[in-house]
């Protein structure tokens, strides 16, 4: 009795002593592997995604590995996992089901990782969320918007949304800066007022080629695109380098050809409303 008992001891222990090891060797895999991700990145200057990818499938490697060698040199579970197998099929049925979302979220990683729609640190708007990619795991996608909250995307639903990717091919983006001026103001002064305070903004970039200056193709066009009901709709075309310098361009912008236009006598219209009153007392019926 006393060795039956100091048997299963031993295999507690190992177990025990299995599952540790394997929780100790992924976290010093994880550290050192983020230590060369990190290298890579800020000295070579090269992409992080596949290297990210890399170390979630290796971690998730490692804790299948360790805790099948856990369970195996367990007798109990090894009969247990022996008569599992026996009925592979009905199980492989069962779990095929169970974790049909999860296998999803694994092969849309792999996809993503393979044909890169987008990569770590492209700005991204999927819908009204918007953001800077963080992480790209086997499960899902991290996204830091600009509150610095994280948004967390499983990767089966983010590879079936229409994304806007800021960075995909470049970054440089246009901003349009689009006023309305009142019907009786000068046109041609308002559109010299957005066209100036756009090429003097400290963030505003040149977006023409060579041939295009050569051929006078025009720095911060300004254009009337409609007439509303109460307003010339004027448009600007401002470049930046790329969507949060356009994003700060854009405020900056609005600010100063407000102000601009205050001194200059450029009227922003805002809707009127008449009122009609009546006297009742004199009011007759007709």
């Amino acid at each position: 009795m006393k060795e039956k008992l100091l048997g299963n001891l031993e295999y507690v222990g190992l177990f025990a002593g299995i599952i540790i090891a394997t929780m100790i060797v992924s976290f010093l895999f994880d550290r050192f592997f983020k230590r060369i991700i990190r290298k890579s990145t800020e000295v070579m200057n090269t992409d992080p995604t596949n290297y990210q990818f890399l170390r979630h499938t290796i971690n998730a490697t490692i804790y299948i590995v360790g805790f099948s060698i856990a369970i195996y040199m367990m007798p109990g579970l090894r009969m247990l996992a022996t008569s599992l197998l026996a009925g592979a099929g009905v199980l492989a049925v069962a779990v095929g089901f169970a974790s049909q979302h999860a296998l999803s979220n694994i092969v849309s990683g792999v996809f993503i990782i393979v044909f890169k729609p987008f990569r770590i640190n492209d700005r991204l708007k999927m819908g009204d969320k918007f953001g800077t990619v963080e992480d790209i795991s086997l499960r899902h996608t991290v996204i830091r918007d600009f509150q610095n909250r994280r948004i967390i995307i499983p990767n089966s639903i983010i590879s079936n949304e229409v994304l806007v990717n800021s960075d995909f091919v470049e970054g440089k983006i246009c901003k349009w800066i689009e006023v309305g001026i009142s019907y009786d103001s000068d046109i041609a002064l308002a559109k010299a007022i957005i066209k100036d305070e756009i090429i003097k903004h400290p963030l505003h970039t040149d977006p023409r080629s060579e041939e295009q200056i050569e051929e006078g193709v025009e720095l911060a066009q300004v254009k009337v695109i409609g007439l509303g009901d109460s307003s010339v709709n004027l448009r600007g075309w401002a470049w930046a380098a790329d969507v949060v310098d356009s994003f700060t361009m854009g405020c900056d912008l609005y600010e100063s050809i407000k102000l601009r236009f205050d001194r200059e006598g450029v009227e922003i219209p805002f809707p009127h409303r008449t009122l009609v009153h009546k006297n009742h007392a004199n009011y007759q019926k007709p």
